[in-house]
């Protein structure tokens, strides 16, 4: 599996879940958030049964959501209006020289609107890779970094939560899989971090944060009052 959420290479050294620190603060979700989603219709208008390609996307997702279990931190619901992010899905393949293809992409959480992205090689894999893929890309929603982040992207900062496993679903190749601990270390860290007894990790601020839509909402209200 390669995700180009974090394209920026890897080597694979124990360390802990990482958590995005991009920004110079570790954005989680608040409490109740709903991710609002679309498909964006005109990355599908090229596949002889669009339909048929969303229907595939949304049996990946709710399956790649089970596995999380009740570790996911948000909720996600169909907007085609007011939406947090959309769905699109690339018709050309992207592989480098070494035909390693990336498989999708995806983002952290703040304010704003994003995409995630779906290449066509992840139609090629088995189901249980697809499965993975789209929980991997589902990890960088819930702010969750590559496990590899500290020793190869140090320029992009990242700080350590949890236990110590390469086994995990942040990683790539056979050590890329969901496991307890993943699901565990990220209900610890959202309970800890809504409760408010979790305000900061290694000196780096926690800042809880609200999907787009909230934001567009409230501006309505004001403007309307």
């Amino acid at each position: 599996m390669i995700c180009d959420t974090e394209s920026r290479g890897y080597k694979r050294n124990p360390a802990e879940l990482q958590l995005n620190a991009t920004e110079g603060f570790i954005p989680l979700w608040s409490e109740g958030s709903i991710l609002r989603w679309r498909f964006q219709e005109q990355s599908l208008s090229n596949f002889e049964s669009p339909n048929e390609v969303k229907a595939k996307i949304e049996e990946l997702f709710a399956l790649a959501l089970e596995a999380w279990g009740d570790a996911v931190p948000v909720s996600f619901t169909r907007d085609d209006d007011a939406w947090d992010f959309q769905i699109v899905v690339q018709e050309v393949e992207r592989c480098n020289a070494a035909r390693a293809c990336v498989l999708a992409s995806a983002f952290f959480p703040d304010a704003g609107r994003h995409d995630l992205v779906i290449y066509p090689t992840l139609f090629k894999q088995d189901l249980s890779e697809q499965i993975e893929t789209i929980a991997h890309e589902l990890g960088h929603v819930f702010g969750l970094r590559h496990w590899f982040a500290p020793q190869s992207e140090p320029d992009y900062p990242a700080e350590p939560f949890g236990s110590q496993d390469r086994r995990s679903i942040m990683n790539y190749g056979p050590d890329s899989q969901l496991t307890e601990k993943d699901k565990q270390d990220l209900k610890d860290l959202y309970s800890r971090a809504r409760s408010g007894k979790l305000k900061e990790i290694n000196g780096t601020a926690i800042r809880l944060v609200t999907p787009f839509h909230t934001l567009r909402e409230l501006a309505n209200s004001v403007i309307f009052k």
